[in-house]
């Protein structure tokens, strides 16, 4: 009777929590938030997720679309919502910023780690070592940029970075902008943010990032340093962005944990925008230059890294292949046939192989021992 009783007030109280969220958000939906202003008093209760929805009701009642999934699927369901495509944060009144600020100065207070767009509330704080933790190379860029980008710096020299910052409803660029500006406990948490993500691989963007390279044009510097794994897996995140479901389990297990990930129902309406499409093109080109590089200069197991067994065994014939071996194998002789580059050689003998060659082949033989199928579910 005891354990009974004990579910049933468990279920009561998560109940009561549940209905307790839903009429905290409930009263916001007929707040004037372009002539009344919010108080930090008036929020205190609220926690990470309802300041995050709180913010997408503010912008929401203005048409904005949000990537961020738990805020879309909340204005979704709401009869006042209008979704516009054409939405800019010049619609915004100065209230609205103000109530913004108040809202997002919160949600920063409440993250366990510092992300994008909190750097605004680490002006006056120092960030400490706990608090770094960030999942991709172009979160790293966007945090320490925008220590300065809160006092007007551009970034013109970084399209894509310069565009996220225009997106930003607090963003006012400065053309006389100085580091001077800058004040101790910037420069410091400055500091750290470079230290910390020195730590990481130095490279400008990784899985996840492709999201700012939508309308923006991807160039060879940013892609620099980036493994033949990375460019594969980049080049298919603007499929996945826009819904591609990936029958292989290799590709699934990549994007379905992302929150952004939404499958489509109707694969035939999956298609990328002009800009995405020159990106995917252009990551191609990358990759064909990489894999033309490893016939001629020594590769290292970083470069090779992640990619699936099949894609290994294919890789390392390909150097074989470009000295013009004639395989037995009908799956990959027609692979090789369909290539531009290929010429067969009947008289072609191991013995031709480079030195380079030989190493680089080793080294794909070595990786390829340990590598996955794409086929493969992995469990854990």
């Amino acid at each position: 009777m005891k354990r009974r009783l004990i579910v049933s007030l468990v279920f009561l109280l998560a109940f009561s929590t549940n209905i307790f969220a839903q009429d905290a958000m409930k009263k916001w939906q007929t707040f004037n938030f372009g002539k009344q202003k919010i108080t930090r008093s008036q929020i205190a209760k609220l926690d990470g997720e309802q300041l995050q929805i709180l913010r997408g009701i503010v912008f929401g009642k203005r048409g904005r679309i949000f990537k961020e999934k738990i805020i879309q699927q909340y204005l979704g369901k709401q009869t006042w919502y209008k979704p516009k495509e054409n939405f800019s944060n010049a619609v915004l009144t100065k209230t609205e910023r103000e109530n913004l600020d108040v809202i997002r100065l919160a949600e920063a207070a409440s993250h366990d780690a510092v992300e994008p767009g909190d750097l605004r509330y680490w002006q006056i704080r120092k960030i400490p070592d706990e608090k770094l933790y960030t999942e991709t190379a172009a979160q790293w860029r966007i945090m320490i940029a925008e220590v300065e980008a809160i006092h007007g710096k551009r970034f013109d020299s970084e399209p894509w970075l310069q565009k996220y910052f225009e997106e930003r409803y607090w963003y006012k660029p400065n053309p006389n902008y100085s580091s001077d500006v800058l004040t101790e406990i910037e420069r410091g948490n400055l500091e750290k943010l470079n230290a910390k993500r020195g730590e990481d691989r130095k490279v400008a963007v990784s899985v996840g990032d492709m999201d700012k390279f939508q309308n923006v044009l991807l160039t060879e510097e940013i892609l620099k340093g980036l493994s033949m794994n990375d460019l594969r897996l980049i080049r298919n995140e603007f499929w996945a962005r826009r819904g591609r479901k990936f029958v292989t389990p290799g590709f699934q297990q990549v994007f379905e944990w992302r929150e952004w990930y939404k499958p489509a129902k109707d694969q035939s309406k999956v298609k990328l925008n002009k800009i995405e499409e020159q990106n995917v093109k252009f990551i191609e080109g990358i990759e064909i230059k990489l894999r033309e590089k490893i016939a001629l200069e020594p590769i290292t197991a970083e470069m090779v890294d992640g990619l699936f067994v099949e894609d290994l065994r294919v890789l390392r014939n390909e150097i074989y292949a470009r000295r013009g071996r004639v395989f037995k194998d009908q799956t990959l002789q027609k692979y090789f046939e369909a290539q531009s580059w290929y010429q067969p050689n009947l008289d072609f003998k191991d013995e031709m192989l480079s030195e380079t060659e030989s190493k680089n082949l080793a080294i794909i033989r070595e990786t390829e021992q340990s590598a996955i199928s794409k086929f493969a579910e992995e469990e854990g």
